[in-house]
């Protein structure tokens, strides 16, 4: 399931190699952390959230395929300072 986030996501982004998808184990679900550049949020977000709404749609069913639970979050990256 992550290959296949990071294939989707970086179809769709300017800056590919900034995308990072992190798999973690939370209450027996996979929570996928998708990182990319902060210039690329609104892509993977898509307007009024169509664009991730679906993505997380594609992901929730090629896992029930596999009997397994999943999610999908953006995570942003706040400068500091």
């Amino acid at each position: 399931m992550q290959a296949f986030l990071e294939f989707v996501v970086k179809g769709l982004v300017d800056r590919p190699d900034a995308v990072n998808v992190t798999p973690v184990d939370r209450d027996g679900m996979t929570v996928y952390e998708l990182r990319v550049h902060p210039t690329d949020i609104g892509k993977v977000i898509g307007k009024q959230g169509t664009t991730i709404h679906a993505i997380r749609s594609l992901l929730q069913v090629g896992a029930a395929r596999k009997t397994q639970r999943c999610t999908l979050e953006i995570v942003e990256e706040r400068p500091e300072g």
